[in-house]
């Protein structure tokens, strides 16, 4: 059984996230058009090696919204679960992205202290769209008329380049309605990514150990990003999962769990424990957690509307970060 908990992010948006299962924390975001039912199918295989925390990601789920949107917003949301997480469990924590996810886990390893390693699966950055207005105007008209799952497919097909198998596997699963649900959030997250671009030098401080898992079958605007995200880290590895595209989580949960699970702490239980032996933690409303490191740092650098959010990560100079028992 999960247990719903929240996080107070830096504009007093609460983030929902569900924790269950035992062991070191890890803490999962998903990406764009999904809610935290996305990796359904994955956390029942992580339970009996972590405990696990998944995000509703702001404007989806249980966690709330702001009148403005920003995707820093986003990478403080995410720090301010991983400090709520850590600061209960007394450890550092790992920290898990999907797509746009990605892109919000590696923003939130600049802004806390807590994060000890980062498993990255094909982060979102712009370069893996084309034509990102053409897709908007699409996706925006389906959805004003009426069809926000045709919208779904559209981008899936168009956008993420799935085929007509892997979208099949997407719709017959329980989380169907939940993406369709979270397709008025498309069109600003596609406009956020259009001007995302990876620079290495805003992430060279960065020294936690950090994975990026790859299908072996994305294309190859996915391939070109994994590869120059990797470069950029300083203590990467990539990790391709075979005949996998974009979306593992779905079409080989298995595949993806034995990935995460194959970089445990150390002091992870291992794979022939029996889950039985593993009962949730009793856990209730996290109460707002606001480090001042966090806090400060990222108050003074968000400002609505004060800069266009063309890089990922807040200007400035960034600390390293290296995560803290």
């Amino acid at each position: 059984m999960s247990h719903l908990q929240h996080a107070v992010s830096i504009d007093g948006t609460r983030i929902a996230y569900r924790s269950t299962g035992a062991g070191p924390p890890l803490v999962m975001v998903h990406g764009a058009t999904a809610d935290h039912t996305a990796l359904s199918l994955v956390v029942p295989l992580l339970e009996p090696h972590f405990a696990v925390h998944v995000l509703d990601r702001r404007g989806r789920g249980h966690s709330g919204d702001a009148p403005t949107y920003d995707i820093t917003l986003e990478y403080a949301d995410v720090a301010a679960v991983v400090d709520a997480v850590a600061a209960r469990s007394g450890r550092s924590v790992s920290l898990y992205g999907h797509s746009y996810g990605a892109v919000c886990a590696l923003g939130a390893a600049r802004l806390s202290d807590h994060v000890e390693q980062l498993l990255l699966y094909e982060p979102g950055y712009g370069s893996v769209l084309d034509d990102v207005d053409r897709l908007v105007e699409r996706l925006d008209a389906l959805v004003a008329t009426g069809h926000p799952d045709r919208a779904l497919e559209h981008f899936y097909r168009a956008g993420v380049g799935m085929t007509a198998d892997e979208v099949a596997a997407m719709r017959g699963q329980p989380s169907w309605d939940a993406r369709v649900r979270t397709t008025p959030t498309l069109g600003r997250e596609l406009r956020t990514v259009a001007r995302l671009a990876f620079d290495p030098e805003e992430h060279r401080d960065i020294d936690v150990p950090t994975v990026l898992l790859l299908g072996g079958a994305s294309t190859s605007g996915q391939k070109a990003v994994v590869a120059q995200v990797a470069a950029g880290l300083r203590r990467s590895s990539v990790i391709t999962l075979p005949g996998q595209a974009h979306a593992a989580q779905v079409t080989a949960p298995h595949l993806l769990a034995e990935a995460v699970v194959g970089h445990l702490p150390a002091d992870a239980p291992t794979p022939s424990e029996d889950p039985r032996a593993h009962q949730p933690r009793s856990t209730h409303e996290a109460p707002p957690h606001h480090p001042s490191s966090l806090r400060g740092r990222a108050l003074r650098q968000y400002r609505p509307g004060g800069h266009r959010p063309d890089r990922v990560g807040f200007p400035g100079r960034a600390r390293r970060r290296r995560g803290r028992a």
